[in-house]
C-alpha cells in the first residue's frame, strides 16, 4: 500500500508542469517594465515578481520552446583595451628598431657628411676674416 502511494506521488510529481502560461499572463505587465524595477514618479519600485521567480519562468517558457522577449539589449562591448599600452606596442616598437638599425650605416655616412661640411663651411667663415 505504501508502495502504491509513492508511486502516485512519483508520478504526480513527474508529471508536474509549472504553469508558465498563467504566471506569464499575470506578470506580462510587471516583467515589461524591466529587469530589476523601474522609476515612477521620482521613486525606485522593484518589480512584483522576484528575481528567483522571473528566472523560473524564464527558464520553463524557454524549455518549452518559446521566445523571452524581456531581457534587457545587450551593450556594446568595450573597445578600449586593458593593460599598459607599452606593452601592447612592445613588437611593433621591436620590428621599428630593427628596421632603422639596418638603415644605421647609410645614417652614420650621412651625418658625418653633414658635420665635415658644416666644419668646412665655419673654416671658410674663418679665412674670410
Amino acid at each position: 500500500m505504501a508502495g502504491k502511494a509513492a508511486q502516485s506521488v512519483v508520478k504526480a510529481v513527474g508529471e508536474y508542469q509549472y504553469p508558465w502560461r498563467e504566471k506569464l499572463a499575470k506578470y506580462k505587465v510587471e516583467l515589461s517594465k524591466g529587469v530589476w524595477g523601474y522609476w515612477e514618479l521620482g521613486a525606485w519600485k522593484p518589480l512584483g515578481i522576484s528575481a528567483r521567480h522571473r528566472a523560473r519562468l524564464r527558464k520553463e517558457m524557454l524549455l518549452a520552446g518559446q521566445d523571452w522577449p524581456y531581457d534587457p539589449e545587450k551593450k556594446e562591448m568595450r573597445s578600449k583595451m586593458k593593460g599598459h599600452k607599452c606593452d601592447r606596442i612592445a613588437a611593433e616598437r621591436r620590428e621599428n628598431t630593427a628596421n632603422l638599425m639596418q638603415k644605421m650605416p647609410e645614417m652614420l655616412l650621412a651625418y658625418k657628411k653633414r658635420r665635415w661640411e658644416k666644419k668646412m663651411k665655419e673654416e671658410e667663415k674663418a679665412k674670410d676674416k
